[in-house]
């Protein structure tokens, strides 16, 4: 009953679905169903979106959330060893609060900021920094609720770039990749902060989680570790199945999808897997479909348009490949066979969002955003207005017609949907 409570009361959903509205939220990474899918349908516009209103923001790459007519934003504090969560009203942007709360010292070659981005059910929001800050506020006023050092706590050790897992709330609980030994994955009461459960022994990635499933004895909370793609009960943390996926420059950052009955998992040097959801023995299962090497995501999320196919943004990091170059491809799900291929719609990253008829938003790391009509035959671009600066690597919030656009220095609301 908290499950369906939880979904009722928020809209919160982890791949299932609830009766369909215009003006959603999006309270979570990769919005209310974590596929990055919109129920709102955007028509395409001529010359340049409209802005209703810009804000400057902190450091940090994670993306805006919008829940209950507020936008919130988790980024780094200027010149101290600190991040904050600022909420603003999401149609004038005012800000409404700002919460702070020190961290570590932490530096990088690609931004010392946030990464993950926050969730907000229920009237509570939660908050994953850069250093393994698990942070519960309440929505109204700011007011931190619990605080939890993850990586002090268990042990654990920092990635390269930061923590960056988006939490998943799902059964009452908050999840996280930690990274610990026997705390790989660790579920946090989301009312007191209390761990609920703890599991495995795999390192952490830069990776976030999914949850579907309506069944209680086959809900499942599905996150790509530094070792596996991992399923796990999130009621309990037992562990349903494995598969081993680790990235020779453990950089495995994009979020696994479900597309009907497939799982895909992707990082940058392994390629893409498709995983066949099945059951055996009464439990979830999963059995390898395809293996294409050359779907290498780096970090942007792949999205699904139906059951067929999936459209995958694939990406190289300089360091390896010696260039960067971010490049779409359109794959048939049940094969992993590419049918056609967009050559430099990034440098290193870009953005995708299905919409509620089907069309994709995409949104360049130089911040471009263009409108495709999605098409196993080739590239279609319906519309494209330049709309922020350049680094632009959070994915962007659609709420009640209107796009939420985090760059490097501000936060940018868009009039997309009139």
């Amino acid at each position: 009953m908290h499950w369906l409570r939880s979904l009722l009361l928020t809209s919160f959903v982890c791949g299932f679905t609830i009766s369909p509205v215009f003006a959603e939220d999006w309270p979570q990474w990769l919005g209310p169903r974590r596929d990055n899918s919109s129920k709102e349908k955007v028509a395409p516009w001529k010359g340049k979106l409209k802005v209703l209103w810009r804000k400057p923001t902190g450091e940090g790459n994670s993306s805006p959330v919008v829940a209950a007519g507020r936008v919130y934003v988790h980024a780094k504090v200027k010149d101290k060893t600190a991040e904050e969560i600022v909420a603003f009203d999401a149609k004038s942007g005012e800000e409404l609060w700002r919460t702070k709360y020190d961290r570590t010292e932490f530096k990088s070659l690609y931004g010392n900021g946030p990464r993950a981005t926050p969730a907000v059910v229920d009237g509570r929001l939660y908050a994953f920094g850069i250093t393994g800050m698990l942070t519960c506020l309440e929505t109204d006023k700011g007011k931190q609720v619990w605080q939890v050092d993850t990586l002090k706590q268990f042990k654990a050790k920092n990635l390269f770039f930061g923590m960056a897992c988006s939490p998943l709330v799902a059964e009452d609980r908050v999840l996280v990749n930690v990274g610990g030994k026997g705390t790989s994955i660790v579920a946090f009461d989301r009312i007191k902060g209390e761990v609920a459960w703890k599991a495995l022994d795999d390192p952490a990635s830069y990776s976030s989680p999914i949850g579907f499933g309506t069944d209680a004895t086959k809900r499942q909370a599905v996150f790509l570790t530094g070792a596996n793609v991992a399923s796990l009960n999130p009621a309990d943390g037992s562990v349903y199945w494995r598969f081993p996926l680790k990235d020779a420059l453990l950089e495995s950052s994009t979020t696994p999808i479900r597309a009907g009955d497939l799982l895909l998992a992707s990082s940058i040097t392994y390629g893409s897997v498709g995983l066949r959801l099945e059951t055996k023995e009464g439990k979830p299962a999963v059995k390898e479909a395809w293996k294409n090497k050359e779907l290498t995501s780096y970090f942007s999320t792949p999205v699904a348009v139906g059951k067929e196919h999936i459209y995958i943004v694939t990406g190289k990091n300089p360091l390896a490949f010696k260039s960067a170059e971010a490049t779409l491809h359109c794959v048939e799900a049940k094969t992993g066979k590419t049918l056609w291929t967009k050559a430099k719609i990034g440098k290193y990253h870009a953005s995708l969002m299905r919409t509620g008829d089907d069309k994709l938003l995409l949104l360049t790391d130089g911040g471009e955003l263009a409108l495709l009509e999605p098409d196993p035959k080739g590239y279609r671009e319906l519309a494209r207005s330049k709309v922020s600066g350049p680094e632009t690597w959070a994915h962007p919030a659609l709420s009640d017609g209107r796009l939420y656009v985090r760059d490097m220095t501000e936060l940018i609301c868009l009039q997309l949907v009139p």
